[in-house]
């Protein structure tokens, strides 16, 4: 009943209730055989509620944790596929974030700021689509900077990335 009371908060986009009803469901049922059903429609809530980048990302990073938790714990459930897919839009959508403020800092003479940002989608994000342009933004920050042994590296790793894509 519980599980279904979920579901129906769910369809009827009551994320909130559905969230809730669910970790009951999960933390009373521990061993139920649906509770990767349970995790995985508790990601799907907050998956659904993920807005663009110019907005806070707390929803993003809670569908991205009970993504990941029903893909760590439940990894040959049916779930888990489209737990997987729905991990890497979410870093994409966390990159795009990222990327979002390092291009603030950028525009705003901030170099150090943005070059922070760019790092962190290349360190954290590598998988992402946000990639490429992040490493272009590093060389124009540190060419802006005066630093052009970095700025040249950064190009060259550019170039390299940008010729894996393309094969």
């Amino acid at each position: 009943g519980q599980l279904m009371s979920a579901y129906v908060s769910y369809l009827a986009n009551r994320y909130d209730d559905a969230v809730l009803s669910l970790d009951r469901f999960i933390q009373l049922h521990p061993t139920n055989r649906d509770v990767a059903y349970a995790m995985y429609l508790k990601g799907l809530s907050y998956y659904e509620q993920i807005s663009d980048v110019t907005r806070d990302q707390q929803m993003t990073t809670l569908a991205l944790q009970s993504l990941k938790e029903v893909v760590t714990r439940f990894p040959d459930s049916k779930f888990a596929r489209d737990a997987k897919f729905k991990i890497e839009l979410t870093y994409d959508h966390l990159a795009g974030k990222e990327m979002e403020i390092g291009r603030y800092y950028h525009n705003q003479h901030q170099y150090l700021a943005a070059i922070n940002r760019f790092r962190t989608v290349i360190d954290t994000y590598q998988t992402t689509t946000h990639v490429p342009e992040a490493l272009h933004r590093l060389t124009e920050a540190y060419l802006a900077l005066g630093l052009t042994d970095e700025a040249r590296k950064m190009a060259s790793v550019r170039r390299g990335t940008i010729s894996n894509t393309a094969s």
